[in-house]
């Protein structure tokens, strides 16, 4: 059997450099990292990242060489292969300002209209589309219903989804699908609220966990049904994962909700958390789990280097994948180079940063970490359970739909470390210098 090494090593200045690799009988009893492809876990659906409007702006300015570059690095084979985007429904913090697809106080929604999404995202959705190797599947969230059905009567600064325009907004959403899907984009998978608890300076709205599962069951599965959209997924929560178990416990709770919620959605911006994820697989193993938010805040991560970055990603990436989630969808795609645009100032970064003036475009060595997954872990793929031999290795395992097995390994520690990585008695010696990662494919 021949066996597959891909390593990144910032230190020797070396991306997805190949080694290949002759597994054979093992008699390694102290560095062992083990497979067990016989238990299998969750389906792969895939990875991605947001088309926000920052993204398609900062897109926009690009040279056309520049542009391809782009698209090449997220969706071709030479790329990180996404195959997942995500969507929002009309403006977030990374754009130019707040907007909605209605003028204020439509009533009626008669004026529905797409318009203010086709100078810039749209053409950037459709040509990753076309750029990338398998369909693309997409999942869309609102950070807030227009001003006029909020209580505080704007789409900034929290407030709330009035009760009586519960029904004209969950309507709002569903002509949000059908218009994209008019336009051939798959919106397969919707989140209720972007983080249902986070009072923002910019567009957000608060639901209390029962509210999310009144709106769910009363009011936009009802609207979906109507609009012959059952075949779109709902998530709720879309917020962090220190309280997503007891966020998913009790909107589940509510009547009905069980039957209309597909899964649940998680951010990373409180920390790890992976048994809560592992706590929601277990009360609720039907009930699926997506990643939909990371990024390096400037405003917390300003001092890190490039190496704990990529770090922070992986690791999450690989504790996320090991408790349960199925898809793994980042942040902004790209930003330019102050970190934006963002109309309040909440600039980040992005796996890929481009350089609107000069036209350059800059890989950071998160996305080459992150292609340590997305490269190799392909759509219908399961999770398989291991064990390790030290906590300096981050693991994560899978078998492909034709049988391969993957195994991506992180070291995090400052020192070289020794991997023999086993299967039924054989085994492969991978060496994995401090602070790198690998993945490792065979069958």
């Amino acid at each position: 059997m021949k066996a597959g090494c891909y390593i990144t090593n910032e230190a020797k200045k070396e991306y997805w450099k190949e080694v290949i690799l002759r597994p054979g009988e093992s008699q390694e009893h102290m560095h062992v990292v083990n497979l067990y492809p016989e238990f299998q876990r969750q389906t792969i659906e895939g990875f991605g990242g947001a088309f926000t409007e920052a993204a398609a702006i900062t897109f926009a300015k690009l040279p056309a060489e520049a542009q391809e570059e782009v698209l090449e690095a997220y969706f071709g084979k030479n790329g990180l292969r996404y195959n997942m985007g995500r969507c929002t429904i009309h403006s977030c913090d990374f754009g130019m300002g707040n907007y909605t697809y209605v003028q204020e106080g439509d009533e009626t929604l008669e004026i529905f209209s797409i318009e203010h999404d086709r100078s810039q995202i749209l053409p950037l959705i459709k040509r990753a589309m076309g750029k990338a190797l398998e369909e693309m599947i997409f999942m869309a969230a609102p950070w807030s219903p227009p001003a006029y059905m909020k209580t505080n009567g704007e789409m900034n600064h929290g407030g709330k989804l009035k009760e009586e325009y519960r029904a004209l907004w969950a309507e709002y959403v569903t002509r949000f699908l059908q218009a994209y899907r008019d336009e051939g984009i798959n919106v397969k998978y919707i989140t209720v609220q972007n983080e249902p608890e986070a009072v923002q300076t910019w567009e957000s709205c608060i639901y209390t966990a029962k509210e999310e599962g009144i709106f769910v069951t009363e009011y936009l599965a009802p609207a979906l049904l109507k609009a012959d959209l059952t075949d779109v997924g709902i998530f709720i929560w879309d917020h962090n994962k220190e309280v997503a178990f007891e966020r998913a416990d009790e909107t589940l709770s509510v009547p009905g909700a069980r039957e209309v919620v597909e899964g649940v959605a998680v951010h990373w911006y409180t920390g790890d958390h992976f048994d809560a994820l592992r706590l929601i697989r277990e009360k609720y193993p039907y009930k699926r789990i997506f990643f939909t938010e990371g990024c390096v805040e400037y405003s917390r991560f300003a001092d890190s280097n490039e190496v704990q970055k990529a770090e922070m990603y992986a690791h999450d990436m690989a504790g996320n994948l090991c408790a349960g989630v199925e898809a793994e969808l980042d942040w902004n795609l790209i930003l330019d180079e102050n970190g934006g645009p963002n109309h309040v100032g909440n600039y980040c970064a992005a796996p890929i940063m481009c350089d609107t003036v000069s036209g350059k475009v800059e890989k950071r060595l998160s996305y080459y970490y992150i292609g340590h997954f997305s490269r190799y872990i392909r759509r219908g793929a399961k999770a398989i359970a291991t064990t390790s031999y030290t906590d300096k290795i981050d693991v994560a395992a899978f078998i492909n739909p034709d049988g391969e097995r993957v195994a991506v390994l992180l070291n995090k520690s400052g020192e070289d470390l020794e991997v023999t990585l086993r299967e039924s008695g054989r085994g492969t010696a991978v060496a994995l210098p401090a602070h790198s990662i690998a993945t490792v494919t065979a069958g």
